[in-house]
């Protein structure tokens, strides 16, 4: 993508509303804009990060073995009225009326649908188990929106739905779920720390939220530190496995961790001084079992082997892509940026042309952006004519990796200088030596 085409709106001044790190640098490097209070658009740069994180969720959610459909935004009353959650979820649920006065919800979360859906076409305890899930705009009616996309009222959501037949084979669908989490979280480049969590409204007696640390989190979490060195499950995990799952259930869950309002000082204090943890934390994610909460009053039952219905257990399983990305911006930046991971950053590299215009710059900069394009690299070409100092700030502000430098000095001995955004290393190399590197 060449820069002089792109369209990414950058902000030279700190906007005045932004409160913490990550919604500041969203708008100052054009990633998204507030259309009213809690709602945003997505701007190109933002779309890009936000496609990237979703593919990795899709990925680990494929590999753990749900799959995937999409439910709609509106959803009608009536599947609320069943569930009795209509006039218990409180002011956060939208709810409107059609042409025909027929009373409908934006909605803020599909336990109800995706059971409808379930009760209507699998019949059989042969169909289980089954995990549904998909990507798609929620809305909650936050009294207090705030932090940017970290705390929005319209929200991408992907959630997750399993059935099975028996409680315990719905607590083996919850522990696949926990370490599809696990996975998913280190891919995105942060280190997320399953904690005991109230089940809130969703309802149920089993619950995990999965914590970031950051000083800007919303809530206090309490933890032991040996999480830091826990193993991520491997990319060939067996999620079939009852004991695979089951143990690395048992390993994570086999020190303390909990969020404030789940929180036992005495079981805290118990841990030795210098292995506690006590910090402020951003929620990533959150997972419920809650077994008949929504298949009894909807009638959800299949026939089991003894040739009786069953009502099915279910969990739901829920991740934000569109909190995800400022939470991996207040995990990942310094003083003159964003500093993305290499899997979700919005380009691989970044070719700056410290002189547009200058024969032997343009000539390194077209060979080094159309050989990484032709090698499945995405790049962003700076060719505008900006000075270099205003293509270096703007470059640091958007996080990209690799920062590659085309300078009418370097390039007259055939060089190139190579910028690791994260550590600040420079290397200078030789155009093919760069490509060679860049390539791999």
């Amino acid at each position: 993508m060449r820069l002089s085409r792109f369209f990414m709106p950058i902000l030279k001044e700190n906007p005045k509303e932004a409160e913490i790190v990550s919604h500041r640098l969203m708008l100052r490097s054009g990633m998204v804009r507030q259309q009213s209070q809690g709602i945003y658009s997505w701007l190109p740069m933002g779309k890009r990060v936000l496609d990237k994180v979703n593919k990795i969720i899709r990925e680990e959610q494929n590999r753990s073995g749900a799959i995937e459909l999409l439910m709609p935004t509106l959803q009608s009353a009536e599947l609320w009225q069943e569930s009795g959650r209509y006039d218990a979820y409180g002011k956060e649920m939208l709810r409107i009326k059609d042409r025909q006065e027929r009373p409908m919800l934006y909605g803020p979360t599909n336990e109800e649908m995706i059971t409808d859906i379930f009760r209507s076409y699998v019949k059989s305890y042969k169909n289980l188990p089954l995990n549904l899930y998909h990507i798609q705009l929620k809305f909650r009616d936050e009294i207090r929106p705030r932090f940017g996309t970290m705390r929005s009222r319209e929200f991408l959501m992907k959630d997750a739905y399993s059935f099975d037949l028996t409680k315990e084979g719905a607590e083996h669908s919850y522990r696949k779920m926990f370490a599809a989490y696990l996975r998913t979280f280190s891919r995105l480049g942060l280190r997320a720390i399953p904690m005991r969590a109230d089940t809130g409204p969703i309802g149920g007696n089993l619950s995990h939220e999965f914590i970031i640390l950051a000083d800007t989190g919303e809530s206090e979490v309490f933890c032991h530190k040996d999480f830091v060195d826990f193993d991520i499950p491997a990319e060939n995990t067996d999620f079939d496995s009852v004991a695979g799952m089951q143990s690395i259930f048992d390993q994570w869950t086999s020190v303390y961790a909990a969020t404030s309002e789940m929180h036992d000082e005495a079981a805290f204090n118990a841990i030795a001084e210098g292995d506690r943890l006590s910090a402020r934390g951003i929620e990533v994610g959150h997972i419920f079992y809650f077994g008949t909460k929504y298949s009894e009053p909807m009638g959800a039952k299949v026939q089991g082997p003894d040739g009786k219905e069953h009502l099915v257990h279910m969990g739901s399983y829920g991740i934000g892509p569109t909190r995800l990305v400022p939470a991996i911006i207040e995990a990942s930046h310094d003083e003159n940026g964003i500093i993305w991971p290499a899997s979700v950053a919005p380009f691989d590299s970044v070719i700056i042309n410290m002189k547009a215009g200058d024969e032997a710059c343009d000539a390194a900069s077209e060979r080094l952006y159309a050989a990484l394009g032709n090698a499945g690299q995405d790049v962003l070409y700076d060719d505008t004519d900006d000075r270099a100092g205003t293509k270096f700030a703007a470059a640091d502000l958007i996080g990209v990796p690799v920062q590659v430098i085309v300078g009418p000095r370097s390039i007259a001995n055939g060089e190139v200088e190579l910028k690791d955004r994260k550590t600040g290393a420079r290397e200078t190399l030789t155009v093919e030596a760069a490509l060679n590197k860049l390539i791999g």
